[in-house]
């Protein structure tokens, strides 16, 4: 049987159900209203009696905690309640020990045999383990094609009629054979040529070692091949490893109270990581955090916490008594993410793909990324043109160059996303952020900041013709 039908056999493990996990877009308890017909008078009792079921049980307003670490200048949710909440509504934050979503325990546990499902790191590799086997089964096709064509063309011009090649030599059921029609069957047979080598390779080892230290044994450099042949000593000899021996065989223990011992002994050891931007937006705009400090203080209201991650937006962090400039970093950034986030996307790093943010339209489990997002900081009110050394700061913030643009936009096209360059007006510095206090002033002083959005794609000639 070849590889491809024992592919095609085995069953796909089958997906959680995101839609359901994923069904709330934010960590808010909400109380939605039925739809309002004119012509249907029997809605406006409906929307009546959802009014009256809101008032007297209206819904549970929850609030998580996080604490704020300043070495790592991050926000840190340990609660597992808390961390199963803020990613499965609106996917806020990251695993410590994962990649995005936190599973190190369900990991964990599956690779001490305590959990029979299947995590996503390992439905991905065994899709990775199955494209390769289809690969192989087609390029030993596609090989097997060219031979025979290569036969029939031999035997027209010859005259011969081909007969079907019965004692062929045989394919191995991996698909690999002497020649290969890419480089990936050259890399697995030099790959199983490896593996005898290192196979023969202990009794190598083991014969030199006799050359050098044994005493009772010889090497007859006389052989009738021209090779060498060792004969070991007793010593040597007795020296085998028996495969039926007390050692080798496993002690049976019983698997249930072995099982309950190790899910006992198993801690959670992974928390959930929050960017400054999605800290404050939940403290902020949403009102479901409550963020302490290393004290295990509350940090209130949310303008001090405000200051805070505008202080640790430096490297190393500002002193607390130095003014807060308009286009600081940390106000930039969550001026883009507040903007993106109130839209409807699902903002998260873009660290890795060399830029700010990517936005998807429902969450990292359905789709990936459309969007690539680079900040960049617009400069064009009269305030900042009206000195020179103004002038010259700003054109060190905005240096930019067209290569480093090339370069980002390559990046974008191919992993198949569309760049936005996202250009933030900064206002004058009227308002200084110690004299902001309430939530109405948090709010005056981001209105002070536009947004404006341009997509840009690459031209291709071969994709881009018509």
């Amino acid at each position: 049987m070849d590889a491809k039908s024992q592919t095609a056999r085995s069953p796909r493990p089958q997906k959680p159900n995101y839609k359901h996990i994923h069904r709330f877009p934010l960590p808010l308890s909400v109380h939605p209203l039925p739809p309002l017909i004119p012509h249907n008078p029997l809605s406006i009792i409906s929307v009546l009696l959802s009014y009256l079921t809101c008032l007297i049980s209206p819904p549970r307003h929850e609030i998580y905690s996080a604490y704020f670490d300043s070495a790592t200048s991050s926000v840190h949710v340990t609660d597992e309640k808390a961390i199963r909440a803020l990613w499965e509504m609106g996917f806020f934050g990251k695993g410590s020990l994962s990649r995005s979503e936190p599973s190190w325990l369900e990991r964990e546990k599956k690779r001490r045999g305590l959990l029979g499902e299947t995590t996503s790191e390992e439905a991905t590799g065994k899709r990775r383990v199955e494209r390769r086997e289809w690969k192989l089964e087609r390029a030993r096709k596609e090989r097997e094609a060219i031979i025979q064509r290569l036969k029939e063309e031999a035997a027209a011009r010859g005259g011969v009629i081909p007969q079907p090649d019965t004692a062929a030599e045989p394919m191995p059921e991996n698909g690999i054979t002497n020649g290969s029609a890419d480089g990936s069957l050259d890399k697995d047979v030099s790959a199983s040529q490896a593996e005898v080598v290192e196979e023969t390779q202990p009794e190598r080892i083991v014969a030199q070692e006799v050359d050098v230290h044994a005493t009772n044994g010889s090497v007859d450099k006389s052989s009738p091949n021209g090779t060498k042949t060792v004969r070991f000593s007793p010593i040597v000899e007795e020296k085998k490893f028996i495969s039926d021996s007390e050692i080798t065989t496993p002690v049976p223990e019983p698997a249930t109270s072995r099982q309950d011992t190790i899910e006992e002994s198993l801690i959670n050891q992974e928390h959930l990581q929050l960017s400054n931007e999605e800290a404050f937006f939940l403290v902020y705009g949403l009102g479901v955090l409550r963020v302490f400090d290393d004290t295990g203080k509350p940090i209130q209201p949310a303008a001090s916490l405000l200051r805070l991650f505008c202080q640790h937006s430096y490297f190393p962090p500002r002193d607390p008594t130095t003014n807060v400039e308009p286009d600081d970093p940390f106000m930039l950034s969550y001026v883009v993410y507040h903007h993106f986030r109130s839209l409807g996307w699902v903002v998260r790093s873009g660290v890795k793909f060399g830029v700010d943010y990517l936005l998807y339209n429902r969450g990292p489990v359905f789709a990936h990324a459309e969007y690539a997002v680079v900040i960049l900081p617009s400069y064009e009110h009269p305030y900042w043109a009206a000195m020179q050394e103004q002038r010259d700061r700003i054109s060190q913030r905005q240096a930019r160059s067209w290569w480093w643009l090339h370069c980002v936009n390559r990046v974008q096209a191919q992993v198949k996303k569309t760049l936005v360059l996202c250009f933030v007006d900064i206002p004058p510095p009227s308002t200084s952020l110690a004299t902001i206090s309430s939530q109405q002033d948090i709010e005056s002083f981001l209105r002070r900041y536009k947004v404006r959005e341009m997509t840009i794609r690459r031209w291709v000639p071969n994709r881009s013709r018509d």
